[in-house]
């Protein structure tokens, strides 16, 4: 497995954990709004494990705030990180998955990108993760034919020190508008892209999984 992240110390700390459960590892520091970087991470995949038969997108990065006062650099680096990673990313591994026919592309968008915000998100977040959407599904159509699976997962409200330190009564309102009352965790959203790259999902593309806790049911 290959952990990448633009704070090192990070992939690194993550790669260990990789390396403790007894599968190899390796760990890079990458920015993926960068194409060089994204190409370099592929390249060291292909390098270190001779083929690519998963990819995660999940580096991602919040905007908060009205729209007025979001400025172009907010947005600008809020759509390089979110959308144009997923783009980078996904482009530099299509051409070795499409030359084995066979492959996996699990995208992390956000229920944002469906309801146009909401809870802490804002409209330059939103766009970016409904851009992940709409690229998720893109993709599938393009990679399906070489039998590469894309889909995306959307989460809701999952715990994280961020949610942890929201005012009480700011959090106790949110939690009411999710039928089940509480928030997600990190393995739930883990659970979902462990299922989008099983066998079990074999014959799902251009699937947007929501991870929410009932929040977006018809």
């Amino acid at each position: 497995m290959v952990v990448s992240d633009i704070n090192p110390a990070i992939a690194q700390l993550v790669a260990a954990e990789v390396t403790s459960l007894g599968c190899r590892s390796l760990a890079l520091q990458i920015d993926v709004s960068s194409e060089e970087d994204a190409k370099r991470l592929i390249g060291a995949a292909l390098g270190e494990f001779a083929k690519i038969d998963i990819l995660v997108n999940n580096a991602g990065i919040l905007a908060t705030g009205p729209l007025l006062e979001t400025t172009v650099e907010v947005w600008e680096r809020t759509h390089a990180v979110n959308l144009k990673g997923v783009f980078l990313c996904t482009k530099a591994v299509l051409p070795s998955m499409m030359a084995q026919r066979s492959g996996r592309i699990i995208n992390i968008a956000s229920v944002a990108g469906k309801r146009g915000g909401g809870f802490f998100g804002n409209t330059c977040y939103s766009s970016s993760k409904g851009g992940v959407i709409a690229f998720t599904k893109g993709a599938a159509r393009e990679a399906g034919p070489y039998n590469i699976t894309v889909n995306a997962v959307a989460p809701a409200m999952i715990e994280t020190e961020m949610i942890s330190a929201m005012p009480a009564d700011k959090r106790e309102s949110l939690l009411r508008s999710i039928p089940l009352g509480r928030t997600g965790s990190a393995d739930d959203v883990a659970a979902a892209v462990c299922f989008l790259a099983s066998d079990g999902a074999g014959f799902m593309t251009g699937e947007i999984m929501d991870v929410d806790g009932g929040l977006m049911m018809d």
